[in-house]
């Protein structure tokens, strides 16, 4: 997976002091590795933080900045950090890397792992650092075979320069860090999740309290961040808060840049570093080159499969995480998905509800029962055999499956798409009710959410 440009972006050379995460990237899209990186001032923002600043330094200027985790959920990492216990005594902590990757139309982790490895383990270097942990393990999504062959490469040139291991820049800090590749589950992406699955058992998230940073891996402090949240790090620390802050647009409330991208036919699908605040027209129209001919827009997601769907005349919207909830969704991973107007939004939604049923980890019921029984009923309008009810049965799910009434934020994620498809496109739905049909047997009446 390499950048792309199109129209204006042509004409925006990639620099250290604008594009902090894909500089030092190479125009062959071959990985860079320990020489070249540390050619291209790799690794100095890691001696600068062993050299010149305290493990609290380093947490603060992270919380400065306002970097927020860029996985989806979009929490401050300053503040996670923070939460991690200040007890010398404890010891042993860990610092993980989530690069499970499982969501639908996201690959910008990737880029980054198989093209930029010593990015991630110098952000992991420094981080470590700051929460005092010894070793740290980089969670991979198991179908990633390039991105981890790269970057047990890099961890290994990293170890034979004295950056990873025992005694690190003569600091008497020592951090291991190791690749664990996962068996491919969505549910892993939920922290705890990862956590379990790590440990060897089932990818189940766990209940929270206690959160990761009291009890996490193997019962000790426990730190968990994105990959490309990670990658931010290195800039943060050589170049300073101000300067981070200033990259992003007049008037988003996120700081510093992301990467953001379109596919779907377009004519151009490709992965960017743009400011945050940037407009989803012009990611779509300078960038993404607009539809491919023959095709016209119908609706877009903003970032991944679970966010909601939003129309052509909301593309204005600022790409940050206010902008797009401005609009009715979440910006989830910053990676978005051109419907075009050749596609039945039932059979899109079906498809959709079919993945996230088959990667519900089955714990809770409102989730293992909830999304099947969605498929079932999106199947029966697709056939044109829905029946009257059908349509407030899906609403009713929407929002029996919505914020706060499963355990994890796989299920929210899930029907967030089909609440928006529903509200957006109705008439489809309702053209899979069959003629015949007749009043809509007890089970299948709708849900009254809080009766």
């Amino acid at each position: 997976m390499t950048l792309t440009s199109f129209g204006p972006a042509n004409r925006i050379a990639r620099t250290a002091e604008t594009h902090p995460l894909t500089w030092r990237l190479r125009d062959d899209g071959e990985p860079v590795w320990f020489d070249e990186y540390q050619a291209k001032n790799g690794y100095a923002a890691a001696r600068k933080a062993f050299a010149d600043l305290s493990q609290d330094d380093i947490v603060q200027t992270v919380k400065d900045a306002g970097l927020k985790g860029r996985g989806g959920a979009g929490f401050p990492t300053g503040v996670k950090w923070g939460l991690m216990p200040k007890d010398e005594s404890m010891n042993i902590r860990y610092l993980l890397c989530n690069a499970d990757e499982m969501e639908p139309n996201t690959w910008k982790d990737r880029m980054l792992m198989e093209q930029l490895p010593h990015l991630l383990i110098e952000g992991m270097l420094i981080s470590a650092r700051a929460l005092k942990t010894y070793r740290g393990y980089i969670f991979l999504r198991g179908e990633y075979t390039t991105a981890a062959k790269h970057l047990r490469r890099a961890v290994e040139e990293a170890k034979a320069a004295g950056l990873l291991g025992k005694n690190i820049l003569g600091s008497g800090f020592d951090f291991e860090l190791f690749v664990h590749t996962g068996a491919g589950r969505y549910i892993c992406g939920e922290e705890t999740a990862l956590i379990n699955s790590l440990e060897g058992r089932r990818a189940n998230p766990r209940s929270k309290p206690p959160f990761p940073a009291a009890v996490g891996v193997w019962g000790k402090p426990t730190c968990v961040n994105n990959v490309e949240t990670l990658c931010n790090v290195p800039a943060i620390i050589g170049d300073g808060v101000e300067w981070y802050k200033s990259l992003a647009r007049e008037g988003s409330e996120d700081h510093g840049t992301k990467l953001m991208g379109f596919s779907g036919k377009v004519k151009n699908p490709g992965l960017w570093e743009l400011p945050f605040g940037v407009t989803a027209r012009e990611l779509f129209e300078d960038y993404a080159g607009g539809m491919r001919d023959g095709f016209k827009l119908k609706c877009w997601q903003p970032g991944g499969a679970g966010t909601g769907f939003l129309l052509p005349e909301h593309l204005d919207a600022q790409m940050y995480a206010g902008g797009i909830a401005k609009v009715g969704t979440r910006m989830g991973t910053g990676l978005a998905m051109a419907v075009d107007d050749s596609i039945n939004m039932v059979s899109l939604l079906r498809n959709m509800e079919q993945f996230f049923a088959r990667e519900s980890c089955g714990f809770c019921t409102p989730c293992r029962d909830g999304l099947p029984w969605s498929v079932k009923l999106l199947m029966a309008l697709e056939k044109g055999q829905g029946q009257q009810g059908d349509i407030e049965t899906l609403l009713g799910l929407v929002g029996f499956l919505g914020p706060g009434k499963t355990f994890c934020a796989h299920a929210p994620g899930a029907v967030e798409p089909l609440g928006s498809a529903i509200k957006y496109f109705r008439p489809e739905f309702e053209a899979g009710i069959a003629p015949t049909s007749t009043a809509v047997p007890p089970l299948a009446r709708p849900i009254v959410v809080g009766a």
